[in-house]
């Protein structure tokens, strides 16, 4: 059947797998509607039992801490610490995974009645000095345990001059290792080699959240607490917004941590994010993983870009009502102010590649500036990368050191490439999709030579056509509230778990209307009924549909709108007009 894909950048459609026979069983077994069931099929469960532990697992599934490597000698050390009456320094990251990681081990620390003290990295610390810029802090306090929060996996070197100075390391991080792992007292992450722990996935409040539960568990089976004197579940909402401001994968283990996180979050129990949401005009009942990904996520991560992330650790555990309004009141300027910085240097990005396009003629694109700001170029390189579906690298330059912010694409591991390229850089890390570097400003030029062919060689011409995958091909009859709430059950929506992508074929009731400038309303009909769609973006297509009966095939995602009501509405993701529908 052939069709018109409308607009250059139109993604190429992956259309769901088939299987009728696993369909039905799915269906019989669990009594879910069948559009429901092939979603489950396309996303490619395999067992009944793996999709009863991702519709319905809860917080007692979550996995025993102590399967992390070194949890036993960590909690030894620390307990020791607590008993000697040791001051204790947590040290964490500059985003909002640090910040909350960080803040949830504070807490948990003055909960149970240790000595504690928290550091948060400068924004101006390329990552080379992360951690030795705490050192004089934990001398200062006379702190003689550091716990690394969401860091210190690559920072063997940094880490050996802290224990000269006679203070014990325990490093937690969620991020790859290098060949040198730190010789410290333990080492928490599930990403070490001959790490048995079975979920890779946990980002850096999460491996933090793991810690916590493991000390809980072990002082009451001392007999040192009550089970009752540490609810965790009150720090669950650290580990939500942790996670999905890191881009956490919602599958398994994180899956039921933020769920249960976001019913936290929504008892607004944490007085500095109730009112950080009640400034973002966030209601309640309104939270969740999008809101937090787009409205307090960018605010707190304004302070380690652009001031200090310091505040974000208070901000989280401020208890004073005042103070917390005060403090939501500067994080939103703070943003403002990011978003300038942002827009400047996007603007700058977007008019080097119209001057220069045969940039894209290449299979990656790295870009570099002294007159960036080293903040935003995270935000701008996952920005470029998406638009483009290339592995991206935006390099701010100061004082003849670049900081480099990389993100790629799934056809495209970073941390080989990186390795690979390591002569020419003074430090990087991350993850194999998301990564930061540290480079002498005159090897950058080098550095982009050989970064670029390594792509060029390795990436074939369809891995940076953008991909659009669909779940379950429906009718607008399937598109009940009963069918709705049914998709709640593949809730909570984020990276790995996208919200469910629908297609059907429908004809134009009447011609689209253009709103909002840019966006595109689409009036379409299947039988008897008739439902408004919303295309973002797309608001310049609009001429070419305006001939006569004309049918789409439309990819989307059906939303609930409550204005003056309810009524059920579609995202139009993509859409072609198909020229011989079928009769």
């Amino acid at each position: 059947m052939p069709s018109t894909q409308l607009g250059n950048e139109s993604p190429q459609w992956i259309y769901p797998k088939d299987d009728a026979e696993w369909k039905e069983r799915i269906i019989k077994e669990f009594k879910i509607h069948p559009a429901t069931a092939q979603i489950l099929v396309s996303r490619g469960f395999s067992s009944i039992e793996k999709i009863h532990n991702y519709l319905y697992a809860k917080l007692p599934d979550l996995y025993d801490p102590f399967l992390l490597n070194h949890m036993g000698t960590a909690i030894e050390r620390i307990t020791k610490a607590m008993d000697a009456g040791e001051n204790i320094l947590v040290y964490g990251d500059n985003d909002v995974d640090g910040m909350t990681g960080t803040s949830l081990l504070t807490e948990f620390f003055q909960n149970i009645g240790a000595n504690v003290f928290c550091f948060i990295s400068n924004r101006g610390a390329f990552r080379q000095k992360l951690i030795v810029e705490a050192l004089d802090f934990a001398l200062e306090n006379k702190c003689k345990l550091l716990i690394t929060v969401d860091c210190g996996i690559t920072a063997a070197n940094e880490i050996a001059k802290i224990t000269e100075h006679g203070i014990d390391v325990i490093v937690t991080d969620h991020h790859e290792p290098t060949d040198e792992l730190p010789k410290c007292h333990a080492i928490l992450n599930p990403k070490l080699v001959e790490n048995t722990y079975p979920n890779r996935d946990l980002t850096g409040v999460g491996v933090a959240f793991k810690l916590a539960h493991g000390i809980t568990n072990q002082l009451v089976d001392d007999g040192k607490i009550t089970p009752r004197k540490i609810d965790l579940k009150r720090s669950l909402d650290l580990v939500a917004l942790g996670t999905i401001s890191d881009m956490g994968a919602l599958t398994g283990e994180n899956r039921i941590l933020v769920r249960y996180g976001i019913k936290q979050l929504k008892k607004g129990k944490r007085i500095g994010l109730a009112k950080l949401l009640s400034l973002s005009d966030v209601q309640p009942g309104e939270i969740g993983t999008f809101t937090i990904a787009s409205k307090i996520a960018p605010r707190l991560n304004s302070l380690g870009r652009i001031d200090d992330p310091q505040k974000g650790v208070e901000m989280l555990l401020v208890r004073h009502s005042a103070t917390a309004e005060k403090m939501a009141l500067e994080l939103d300027l703070n943003n403002i102010e990011r978003q300038k910085i942002e827009r400047t240097m996007f603007i700058d990005v977007e008019n080097t590649l119209l001057n220069f396009p045969e940039t894209l003629d290449n299979k990656a694109i790295i870009m570099a500036s002294q007159s960036w700001h080293p903040g935003v170029i995270a935000i701008i390189s996952t920005r470029i990368a998406r638009h483009y579906n290339r592995p991206t690298i935006m390099i701010a330059i100061d004082n003849g050191i670049g900081k480099g912010s990389a993100r790629s694409i799934p056809e495209f591991p970073l941390l080989s490439v990186l390795k690979e390229c390591s002569d020419l850089l003074i430090n990087f890390g991350g993850h194999d999709f998301a990564a930061g570097l540290t480079i002498k400003k005159e090897n950058i030029d080098e550095f982009k030579r050989r970064f670029v062919e390594i792509a060029n060689r390795t990436l074939k011409d369809d891995d940076i056509v953008s991909k659009l995958h669909l779940d379950a091909k429906v009718d607008f009859s399937d598109l009940t509230f009963d069918f709705m709430e049914s998709l709640n059950l593949f809730e909570p929506y984020g990276n790995e778990n996208p919200q469910p992508i629908l297609y059907c074929d429908a004809k134009q009731a009447w011609p689209p209307k253009v709103v909002g400038k840019s966006h595109l309303k689409l009036f379409l009909e299947q039988g008897d009924r008739m439902l408004e769609g919303i295309a973002f973006g797309k608001g310049a297509l609009s001429p070419m549909l305006r001939k006569r009966d004309l049918t789409l095939r439309a990819a989307f995602t059906p939303q609930i709108n409550h204005y003056q009501g309810q009524s059920i509405q579609l995202m139009v993701r993509d859409f072609h007009i198909i020229d011989n529908p079928p009769i």
